[in-house]
């Protein structure tokens, strides 16, 4: 009687055990129905606000162009500012936003590759060196507002240089060189590590090694990330518009000295004027078509530089 009892309790231990995997399988089944179905609906989710976000910028693209039509011709992109809305040209602000870029893009590319070559490659770990990096991580996060606040006490008025294209231009290079030293010193960290020490075991010193090894294989990486920096320089407003670069100019600036406007100014202007004059609007239109062709350009231009240097290691 007491090996029936124990045959039992073996048999019903063995019955338990062999139901734990059918349960077991059973809750993974369910977990993988669940899972499969959160799959679909985080998907369903993502492809809606995307369609809906290309759905509202196609809107504003076709509801801007359309105001352009009729305004944007040979004769706006060659003639002076007026008071008139009819006789009004952007020339100006054209050669404004042109020069303005010339004085960001040798400080902006010299400066943040430069401090990014010190960081990744002779920055010794350390307190300075996380300072300096903490430091311009959170410069890349701070408000355009708060660069024009800093361009108007140290270029304009310490420095004297008032609403000049250099004080304009020197306040920008500010603005875009925290972004352009974070994705140089990405691109230069990527360089796989045994190119730097195939260089070296070939007696190479170091300066050597970085000059010729480590920045051409950046090389990429560091451009795509300093026009696509520099893209959103030329678009900026707030900081300008607190250095008080003005939006009437009727003379062409000629020099760094001089007064100037750009683009982004005379679209806020235009349509802050709109209220009162109609055909106002329509020059905001026109002019944000010709700003957007040139931020298509130089995107265009990061595309071309990123695939034709670039090289897998």
């Amino acid at each position: 009687m007491m090996s029936i009892g124990s045959e039992k309790k073996n048999r019903t231990g063995a019955d338990l055990v062999v139901s734990r995997p059918h349960l077991s399988s059973t809750a993974a089944r369910s977990r993988m129905k669940r899972r499969i179905w959160f799959n679909y609906f985080a998907r369903a989710l993502f492809f809606a606000v995307t369609a809906s976000a290309l759905i509202i910028l196609s809107i504003l693209i076709v509801s801007i162009v359309r105001d352009s039509i009729g305004w944007l011709d040979s004769k706006f992109l060659t003639g002076n500012l007026s008071i008139f809305a009819e006789k009004a040209g952007i020339k100006g602000p054209i050669v404004g936003s042109l020069m303005m870029m010339g004085v960001v893009i040798p400080v902006t590319v010299i400066l943040g590759v430069a401090t990014a070559i010190y960081l990744e490659e002779f920055a010794g770990k350390g307190r300075v060196q996380s300072i300096i990096q903490t430091n311009i991580s959170n410069l890349a996060g701070v408000p355009s507002v708060i660069f024009g606040l800093l361009g108007l006490t140290v270029f304009s008025r310490l420095l004297g240089l008032g609403s000049s294209i250099l004080a304009g231009g020197l306040t920008m290079s500010l603005l875009v060189l925290p972004i352009v030293v974070v994705s140089a010193q990405e691109a230069i960290r990527a360089v796989p590590g045994y190119i730097r020490e195939a260089s070296y075991a070939l007696g190479a010193t170091r300066w050597t090694t970085i000059r010729r090894v480590v920045l051409p294989a950046s090389l990429p990486g560091i451009l795509t990330g300093t026009i696509l920096a520099l893209s959103r320089a030329i678009g900026e407003t707030a900081p300008l518009v607190v250095l008080g670069i003005p939006t009437l100019i009727m003379r062409i600036p000629s020099g760094l000295m001089d007064d100037f406007t750009v683009l982004p100014i005379q679209i806020y202007y235009w349509t802050l004027d709109a209220v009162l004059t109609a055909e106002y609007a329509n020059l905001a239109a026109a002019t944000i078509v010709v700003l957007m062709i040139m931020l298509i350009a130089l995107n265009a231009i990061a595309i071309v530089i990123r695939n034709k240097f670039q090289r897998k290691y």
